[in-house]
């Protein structure tokens, strides 16, 4: 584990601050996310394409912090089962790289097909699966249909303004507060799995 991570670990009254403006930032994703779901009537009950499987990379240290933060308030036994779960994925992950493999694990948070720490979620698995568009510059604005199960269900109806765009220009904003503050440069690009092995 890198310095500037360990620094993290060991900052939680500095970070509280930062904490609860994510916090907010990503009830305001929720609201826009369930706005757009109430729109076309989805309701994502789970499929064989399931998200939990999906590879995805987190990029802020005030993700890694958050999801910190939801990892200590379980139990010392929960804990060290997810850490033993954490491991395996990332060793599996790892051994099918050096292969050049591609392959699909169960997030370790996910228990029962449950995020045990779904309060503390990142970014990406709040906002995955609806269709969305994001502004990027250069480049004018990009649309993503959604998840399969997404698209499967809604090709009928026209599409609800869902721009991704404010909340990653607000995220970006709050990450370079955050690392000033807290005297930290490292760049991240960690798994949830990656990420709880560290602590």
């Amino acid at each position: 584990m890198s310095i500037s991570l360990q620094k993290i670990q060991t900052l939680n009254t500095a970070c509280l601050p930062f904490l609860n403006q994510l916090k907010t930032i990503y009830a305001a994703m929720d609201r826009k996310y369930h706005e757009a779901a109430d729109y076309y009537g989805f309701k994502c009950t789970g499929c064989e394409d399931n998200c939990c499987l999906t590879r995805f990379y987190h990029h802020t240290c005030l993700e890694y912090a958050y999801i910190l933060k939801g990892f200590t308030t379980l139990d010392q036994a929960k804990q060290n089962q997810i850490k033993q779960r954490a491991a395996k994925v990332c060793r599996k992950t790892a051994l099918a790289d050096e292969k050049g493999e591609t392959v699909r694990l169960l997030c370790p948070l996910n228990f029962d097909d449950l995020c045990l720490l779904y309060a503390f979620r990142p970014m990406i698995c709040r906002l995955f699966g609806i269709a969305h568009e994001l502004q990027q510059p250069g480049m004018g604005t990009i649309r993503h249909p959604g998840c399969g199960a997404f698209s499967e269900q809604h090709l009928d109806k026209s599409y609800f303004k869902f721009d991704r765009t404010p909340f990653f220009m607000e995220m970006a904003l709050l990450e370079k507060e955050f690392k000033q503050a807290v005297g930290v440069n490292q760049k991240v690009k960690m798994t949830v799995a990656e990420m709880i092995e560290t602590f």
